[in-house]
Parts: structure tokens; sequence; C-alpha cells
């Protein structure tokens, strides 16, 4: 039960992302991005769970926010070269490092949405190992 409203909430907070960001210049990036997260968490809340497409988002999205940290003006440039300034000042983007370290960190909550939902799925029904969820079911004798 709690399992499906922490998902419902998810699922809520990732489409009110996703609204935020319908006037962003990359906007159609982000609204894909957190909406595909709010499927993911909306099925989960109804107990749907599908791990291999899951894990997929999750490589796309730890590989772009890998691209946002080490790009020019990226998370890395933010913590080492200007010495991590406030990026929450303003919602705009005065400063060139602001808008990528904001996306990185968009990227890792929804990676940690994710994984949240991989792991509940693939730990659902008391079942603790992931071998033994794809054994057959043992013959029953009539």
């Amino acid at each position: 039960m709690i399992r499906s409203i922490i998902n419902v909430l998810l699922s809520l907070a990732f489409l009110l992302f996703a609204y935020f960001n319908l006037n962003d210049g990359d906007g159609f990036l982000w609204v894909a991005i957190y909406v595909a997260v709010a499927i993911v968490c909306g099925l989960g809340a109804a107990g749907k769970y599908y791990p291999a497409a899951t894990l997929t988002l999750v490589l796309l999205y730890l590989g772009y926010a890998l691209l946002l940290y080490f790009s020019k003006n990226g998370v890395h440039d933010w913590l080492f070269t200007y010495n991590r300034p406030s990026i929450t000042e303003s919602m705009q983007a005065t400063k060139p490092y602001i808008e990528k370290t904001r996306e990185f960190f968009g990227l890792l909550i929804a990676i940690a949405a994710l994984l949240l939902n991989y792991f509940a799925g693939k730990y659902s029904n008391g079942i603790k190992n992931p071998v033994a969820a794809n054994r057959p079911a043992a013959p029953t004798t009539q």
C-alpha cells in the first residue's frame, strides 16, 4: 500500500516537473524525460513493473548525466572551477554552469525514482532472490 502511495506521489511530481519544462528552450527533451518517469511510477502504483524498460531508462539518463557532468561549464566546472556558488538564487540561468548543473540534479532525482521502481518490482511479493523469481514453478500432481 505504501509503495503505491509513494508511486502516485512521484508520478504526480514528475508530471508537474514536465509541465514546468513546457516553456523551456529544450523542453521537448525534459518533458519526455519526466513523463517517462511519471509513467514508470504510475505503472508501479498499479503494481506493474517493467524492469528491462526501467533499467534502460536508468542507463540512458545516467549517460546523459555523465555528459552534463563533464561538459564545458557543466557540473565538474561548477564544483572545481567556479567553487560551487548557489544555483538557486533565481530561476533564470544567468551563469553558464547553472542550467547544466540543475539538469544534472534533475536527472539524479529521476534516476532515484526509477531505481526505486526497479528494485520494488524485482523484490515484490516477498521474492528476495531474482534468480528464483525466473525459475519455472514445480509441477503439480493431481
